[in-house]
């Protein structure tokens, strides 16, 4: 094919492929053990699967409304009160999305205006700061304070100005794992009161959380759940990220808003598993225990990894864990990673890719979502460094 002959000018100059796109290919050229892409290696409910089937040959198979099936809807309103309290009209409230880092995506384009600023706590998922430079916003970052990643509230507050638009929060957080406090919230809803500030409240997580660690939803204060979006995402929850399944949250006029350009992204999601989905969150255990059932694979990765040159704390929520290799080298995390998979057999994520302006910590992050035979093969591989 014969190369553009024009003058391209990329809207994304600084961006390259996905680091997980990159590790998960280069554990698959090496045939190494990937626990750097956040992905189950097991399979999800077959009761679920079976409701899919069931949906498909009911005929359920043609675009479904714009918003999500209301069935679905109605089910996500139930569940968002019985948890957290708080009461979304599922006509105007919620929507279902392609996955959460469509809703994301949606969130902030349907907000963030040229030279609009964003605050970001980092390291943060790779998805934020590219849709807001897309959308002619600015990133401001705060750096999470290791070893706890924990945020320091002054210093967010002397960033805020007529310009911020939008603080990004993301508890259970993805990479470090860090669950934010009560008191976080209480700063968060403070900082903000008076303002026109919106949240973003990216919830992925929101049922992997241990240590009987309380979910802090925004939808359990309601003066930031009025200003807020919340993200949450069924293929995290019921180990179907292949699916990209997830909704939005947020009061009737930001749902307005999220509407008008959900519509021209994808317009509607999956017809068949959003029936599925539906049927399914009536199996409220599933969710329910979701915490014990990855606490238990946490506990076991880590006390697979303990007597290794690894060292760690375990990760309060997600189903990621950090380690630090300070004891094996000094190398860069990004090399470390790149060795780790091919001379060793396990593919990792290196920290230092969340930040704007790469910070080494000597920390990798592993994904522990993973069978137990996965883990002990992996495991075996990292002790013989």
């Amino acid at each position: 094919m014969p190369e553009f002959p024009g003058t391209l000018n990329s809207k994304l100059p600084r961006a390259g492929t996905t680091i997980f796109s990159v590790m998960s290919k280069l554990a698959a050229d090496h045939q190494a053990i990937n626990l750097s892409q956040g992905f189950p290696d097991f399979d999800c409910p077959e009761l679920l699967v079976a409701h899919t089937h069931e949906a498909m040959r009911a005929g359920h198979n043609q675009y479904a409304p714009m918003p999500g099936i209301l069935a679905l809807r109605e089910k996500i309103a139930e569940k968002t009160h019985d948890l957290y309290g708080c009461t979304y009209h599922p006509e105007t409230e919620i929507t279902i999305t392609a996955g959460a880092t469509q809703a994301i995506y949606t969130a902030i384009a349907a907000t963030i205006r040229e030279d609009d600023e964003v605050i970001l706590f980092e390291p943060a998922y790779d998805c934020y700061e590219p849709a807001i430079e897309l959308n002619g916003g600015k990133s401001v970052f705060v750096q999470l304070q290791a070893p706890d990643y924990a945020i320091n509230w002054s210093t967010v507050k002397k960033l805020i100005n007529h310009r911020t638009r939008m603080i990004i929060i993301n508890t259970p957080h993805n990479p470090t794992g860090a669950v934010f406090s009560a008191d976080d919230m209480l700063q968060l809803e403070k900082i903000t009161k008076g303002t026109d500030i919106l949240i973003l409240s990216d919830e992925v997580y929101e049922h992997i959380i241990f240590e009987n660690l309380r979910h802090e939803s925004v939808a359990r204060y309601p003066h930031l759940a009025e200003r807020s979006f919340i993200i949450s995402s069924f293929g995290k929850t019921f180990h179907t990220t292949g699916w990209k399944m997830g909704y939005c949250l947020a009061p009737k006029a930001l749902m307005a808003e999220f509407r008008k350009v959900h519509q021209y992204l994808v317009f509607s999601c999956n017809t068949p598993v959003q029936h599925a989905v539906a049927k399914f969150l009536d199996n409220k255990d599933h969710y329910l225990e979701l915490n014990a059932f990855y606490q238990a694979k946490r506990d076991r990765f880590n006390s697979l990894i303990q007597g290794s040159r690894f060292t760690l704390k375990p990760s309060p929520g997600t189903y990621f864990q950090l380690l630090n290799y300070e004891k094996i080298t000094t190398e860069k995390d990004t090399d470390f990673a790149i060795r780790l998979t091919k001379e060793h057999g396990v593919a990792a994520i290196p920290i230092s890719v969340f930040y704007h302006q790469p910070i080494y910590e000597n920390m990798l992050r592993f994904c522990f979502a993973k069978k137990d035979e996965t883990l002990e093969r992996a495991a075996e591989l990292l002790h013989k460094i």
